[in-house]
């Protein structure tokens, strides 16, 4: 499954990447799973994703852990708490 990660705020500062395309295996097809496995990727990603660090959007929608990703769904990765 395709989809366009695209980071906020402290994981955009920290991950040093503002957005990306990948490829999911097809057990990563909840906003918790797919963070497990970015997570496996090293120190930093595992760091800075942990669950109660972030906050997640699909399509510009907050969703919660347990939401199911779909081919092709935007998701946004972000700090829990950000300033305007």
């Amino acid at each position: 499954m395709k989809i366009k990660l695209v980071y906020f705020g402290r994981p955009r500062e920290h991950l040093k990447v503002s957005s990306e395309a990948v490829d999911v295996p097809a057990e990563a097809s909840t906003l918790a799973a797919l963070l497990a496995w970015l997570r496996l990727r090293g120190d930093v990603w595992a760091q800075e994703l942990a669950d109660s660090r972030v906050r997640c959007a699909i399509n510009q929608e907050f969703a919660s852990l347990p939401t199911a990703i779909k081919d092709n769904d935007e998701v946004a990765i972000f700090s829990p708490i950000s300033g305007g």
